[in-house]
């Protein structure tokens, strides 16, 4: 059919770069998912979701959250999770793609500038495309660049706010940002902060609040924190101060005609924040295999990081899709990354290490990539 013509050339092309995505099916020891605490099937979840149904929960919220899909554990959560987080108020979202686009589309106004870490999510740009203020990239974890950045542009007669947006944690690297540093910067500029903590909550800061959770409460930081990672659950909760809450409700696009969600998520989500302040013994053990692998993988040429996210950087594409597939092979389920989910050359395994593995199958892993590496 001539009208899909376009569509075949642009699959052939990527076939031809080693690039080419399909869906493929679980396999093997989880070595690649962000269910980092092994709650997604944790007892607790199901039992909190089964009393809701019990009570009356709905599975569907009927209707945006302006409409009638406004529910009392949308607001429930939303009050725990401000009071967890140390945030003023909280706004829940479906998932974390929508919050950031919505974030980014929504908060930096004409005339303000958006200052983004190079490595920032792809929803961070695609709400950025949306919005109205200019926007520039910052080499990846370089406060300095960010401070020059703001300078420059005052200097070329800038007079709106500067928006300052990184990830806490990065998602391909699993490297930290110099948060501390980029806050002091926003105050010296009269800037505002935006933290994605989409793989830090959970795993990092006192009960898993994350490695913002010290700079919640202040008049200029917003965080975010998906609940589909290390919370076992979906949906995400941007933390503010009220005033942002009620701007994003009246002027967030992504929010406003969103059919809200599933109330029974809610009803998970409040149940995964109280895990996490009952459970440290979660954080500790994941801890104790972060260590372990670090040590075991140190051979395979994968540089410990400090977090639960190991990248081996291989750099082909070809390459890198070829180890995958023996490691899988082997019985682990690592996945390749590939361009542009990175930067281009810098093609790599994920290795991303939660509750569902062993510290045996740690030494496993470790013996199966040298094999293909090969």
């Amino acid at each position: 059919m001539p009208t899909l013509t376009r569509y075949r050339d642009d699959l052939a092309q990527l076939a031809a770069q080693d690039r080419l995505r399909a869906l493929a099916p679980r396999h093997g020891v989880d070595v690649s998912s962000n269910d980092y605490l092994a709650l997604a099937s944790a007892p607790r979840l199901a039992e909190a979701v089964a009393a809701a149904v019990a009570c009356g929960v709905p599975v569907g919220s009927g209707g945006s959250r302006l409409l009638r899909g406004n529910h009392e554990e949308h607001e429930a959560l939303e009050a725990e999770a401000g009071a967890f987080f140390g945030a003023e108020a909280a706004l829940f979202f479906s998932n974390g793609y929508t919050a950031n686009a919505t974030l980014f589309a929504t908060l930096p106004q004409r005339g303000d500038l958006v200052v983004h870490d190079a490595l920032i999510h792809a929803s961070a740009h695609e709400g950025m495309r949306l919005g109205r203020a200019e926007c520039i990239s910052a080499g990846h974890n370089d406060a300095d660049a960010f401070n020059d950045a703001i300078a420059r542009w005052r200097l070329k007669g800038g007079t709106g706010r500067p928006w300052i947006a990184v990830e806490s944690l990065y998602s391909m690297d699993g490297d930290q940002a110099p948060l501390e540093a980029l806050a002091a910067i926003a105050e010296r500029h009269e800037g505002m902060l935006l933290i994605d903590e989409a793989h830090a909550a959970g795993v990092f800061g006192e009960d898993g609040r994350g490695l913002a959770h010290k700079l919640d409460g202040r008049e200029n930081v917003v965080t975010l924190r998906t609940c589909g990672k290390a919370m076992g659950c979906e949906g995400a909760l941007v933390c503010a101060p009220a005033v942002i809450r009620d701007f994003l409700v009246n002027r967030g696009r992504g929010f406003i005609f969103s059919t809200a969600p599933s109330p029974l998520m809610a009803s998970a989500v409040r149940e995964s924040l109280r895990i996490l302040a009952d459970e440290p013994e979660r954080r500790a053990a994941l801890w104790r295999l972060i260590a372990a692998a670090e040590t075991a993988l140190a051979r395979c040429g994968v540089a410990p990081t400090g977090s639960q996210i190991l990248p081996l950087v291989l750099g082909d594409d070809a390459r890198t899709m070829r180890v995958a597939a023996a490691v899988r092979e082997a019985g682990f389920d690592v996945r390749g990354i590939r361009p542009p989910t990175v930067p281009q050359g810098t093609s790599r395994l994920r290795i991303s290490l939660t509750l569902n593995l062993t510290l045996a199958d740690v030494d496993e892993l470790a013996a199966a990539l040298a094999e293909a590496l090969r």
